[in-house]
C-alpha cells in the first residue's frame, strides 16, 4: 500500500521502544524491518551479531526510504548488550517454554511499553532469528514473552512481518485517529439544512408524480427516504449532483442543438 507523504513527515519520537534483531541473516531482512519499524514510528533497530554485516548495501535497498532507521541503528555483539539500557523487554516467541513469565498479546505489550517509557524507563522488544526464534538463553533476559495469537496450526511470521504487527499495535495505541471519516477533505459532509432542502425539493416532485400512493402510506415513505439518504452521508458535492438530477427529472427531455 502507498501512501507516503514526505510533506507531514514530523520530527521522529524519541521515546519509543528498541526493537532488537537477534542474530538476524540477510540484510534484505534487516532492511524490510526498518521499513516496517518506520511506519510505524519507530527507529531504534539494534541488531545483534547480523550475519551480513551492517551496514549492507541490501538491507538499505530494501528499507525503501527507511534509511534514517538504517543509518541510527546500533550493533551489538551479544544480546545482554543489546538490552543492557533497557529495564523492561518483551521476547516474542510463538513456542511454549519451560519457564514462568506473564504472556502479552501485542495490543496488551503495547499498552505496557508506553506506560513504561512515559515513566522514563527504557523498553524493548526481542526478536528472534528468521531459521528457529529465540533461543532460552535470551527469553531469560526478558520480563515477558509477547506472544501473537495466530492460527494454531500454522503461527510463523516472517521477521518484518512479526515486526510490524508489533510495531503496528505501538502506533495505533497512541493513535487518535477516528475509526470513521470521509476520506475527500474537499468533499465536506453536507449539513442538515443542505440536506433538508434537498429532501424538500425530492418531496415536492414526487408528490406531483403521484408517488405517496396510497394516501395513508405517504408520511411512512417520506420518513424511508429521508432515512436513506440521511444514512448515506452525502457530502455537499454530492448533494450539489442530486439538485441537478432534480432539476433534469423535472425539466423534462431536452433537445440539444448539434449544428449544422
Amino acid at each position: 500500500m502507498a501512501g507516503t507523504d514526505s510533506s507531514r513527515a514530523g520530527a521522529l519520537a524519541d521515546a519509543v521502544p528498541a526493537i532488537v534483531l537477534v542474530e538476524p541473516q540477510l540484510g534484505e531482512n534487516i532492511g524490510s524491518c526498518a521499513r516496517a519499524m518506520l511506519n510505524c514510528g519507530l527507529t531504534d533497530l539494534r541488531p545483534e551479531r547480523p550475519r551480513d554485516g551492517s551496514p549492507n548495501p541490501k538491507a538499505e535497498a530494501m528499507a525503501s526510504g527507511a534509511t534514517v532507521v538504517l543509518e541510527r541503528a546500533r550493533v551489538f555483539e551479544t544480546t545482554a548488550d543489546a538490552c543492557a539500557d533497557l529495564s523492561y523487554v518483551l521476547a516474542t516467541t510463538a513456542r511454549t517454554r519451560d519457564m514462568l513469565k506473564p504472556a502479552l498479546t501485542p495490543r496488551a505489550a503495547a499498552g505496557e511499553l508506553r506506560a513504561r517509557l512515559a515513566a522514563g524507563q527504557g523498553a524493548g522488544v526481542l526478536f528472534g532469528p528468521e531459521r528457529a526464534g529465540l533461543v532460552n538463553e535470551d527469553v531469560t533476559l526478558a520480563d515477558a514473552v509477547l506472544s501473537v495469537p495466530l492460527n494454531p496450526a500454522f503461527s510463523s511470521l516472517n521477521l518484518a512481518q512479526a515486526v510490524l504487527l508489533v510495531g503496528y499495535e505501538w502506533y495505533q495505541a497512541g493513535d487518535d485517529t477516528p475509526a470513521s471519516v470521509l476520506m475527500d477533505d474537499d468533499a465536506p459532509p453536507a449539513t442538515v439544512a443542505t440536506r433538508e432542502y434537498f429532501l424538500g425539493r425530492l418531496e415536492t416532485l414526487l408528490e406531483e408524480a403521484g408517488f405517496f400512493f396510497p394516501e395513508h402510506l405517504g408520511p411512512s415513505m417520506k420518513r424511508n427516504l429521508r432515512t436513506l439518504f440521511t444514512r448515506a452521508g452525502m457530502s455537499d458535492q454530492e448533494v450539489q449532483t442530486l439538485h441537478g438530477a432534480l432539476r433534469s427529472l423535472s425539466e423534462g427531455p431536452r433537445r440539444r442543438s448539434r449544428g449544422n
